[in-house]
């Protein structure tokens, strides 16, 4: 029996994360009603949303999640919140870190005692694997204490800090997920698979950070929407890593999206100059949401050559 929540709020929701979670839960609570907020920065579009905006069970805000006025009054009867808002490009973090502070940190606070002020039910906040940090060897459970190694990753990692307090400070647990790298469509090209397929649609060379021997976990944005559910809909709280089976170095990936592309990756891939700091792994243990029922469904190597099919008759979105 499917839990019974009428009404859900989601900020982030035109994003790339933000909108499969938007469509699938759309498609999962049918008697539900949703209200989106985004703030539409250069990586969010109301066009991923086209699916569902035109329901009338849908409610669209455009707002900062920093500024709850802009918001507060559609959180009254909510029965579930979910933070996916974020700055979340590692690269930029290092060159303006203060924006991240300010939607990752600042922004997840203002959302979270919104939140309690309007007495939703059940909060969840969208963090990152990278708050563990590097690991090298074996994977990190849910118990194992943060180690941010970017402005990115530490400024998720204040906003759990300030969320553990409140089961302290206003009795209130917050569900808290930390999840691998996530692929799939509507990506802004920064990251390695989106940067990829679009440089190589433009004839031009795919840049990889250092020496392409990073290594990472990749899930589906799809899979990563039904972890949401799964959590959700039982009676859970604390933390759940979010995390797939399938990792490969970056240099591998590049060199398998030029395969689709039928391009030779001696030719199309340019090596340039690596991060301040570059962690070489990330790896999390998602066995208790594994317990749960969950596990991956899908595959980026099958997925690939849909997901560059979309780029090919999209990318203009971007406008880059």
């Amino acid at each position: 029996m499917k839990k019974k929540f009428k009404k859900i709020f989601i900020t982030g929701g035109a994003g790339f994360i933000g909108s499969h979670v938007c469509e699938v839960f759309f498609n999962h609570f049918k008697d539900c009603n949703f209200v989106i907020l985004d703030k539409l920065t250069y990586a969010g579009n109301k066009s991923f949303l086209k699916s569902i905006l035109s329901s009338p069970r849908v409610k669209f805000i455009k707002g900062d999640i920093c500024n709850a006025k802009s918001y507060s009054k559609f959180l009254i009867n909510s029965d579930l919140a979910i933070n996916i808002a974020a700055e979340s490009h590692v690269d930029n973090s290092f060159i303006s870190p203060i924006n991240f502070t300010l939607t990752n940190t600042l922004g997840a606070h203002t959302f979270f005692l919104e939140c309690i002020k309007k007495n939703v039910k059940k909060i969840l906040h969208v963090s990152s694997d990278e708050v563990y940090g590097e690991k090298i060897i074996g994977s990190c459970k849910e118990t194992q204490l943060v180690n941010p190694t970017n402005p990115y990753s530490a400024s998720k990692a204040a906003a759990e800090v300030l969320i553990n307090s409140y089961k302290y400070t206003y009795k209130r647990d917050i569900i808290i997920v930390r999840a691998n790298n996530i692929y799939g469509i509507r990506q802004f090209p920064e990251k390695l698979i989106s940067t990829s397929i679009l440089s190589l649609i433009k004839n031009k060379k795919i840049p990889l950070h250092g020496n392409g021997k990073n290594i990472r976990y990749y899930l589906s944005a799809i899979d990563f929407a039904y972890a949401l559910i799964k959590i959700v809909t039982k009676k859970n709280k604390g933390i759940f890593n979010v995390g797939s089976n399938f990792y490969e170095k970056n240099i591998n990936i590049a060199k398998l999206i030029c395969k689709f592309f039928n391009k030779d990756p001696n030719k199309h891939i340019q090596f340039t100059k690596d991060r301040l700091y570059n962690d070489k792994r990330y790896s999390v243990s998602s066995n208790k949401l594994r317990k749960l029922g969950w596990k991956p469904q899908r595959k980026l190597t099958e997925d690939l050559p849909k997901i560059i099919d979309w780029y090919k008759k999209n990318y203009r979105i971007f406008k880059i």
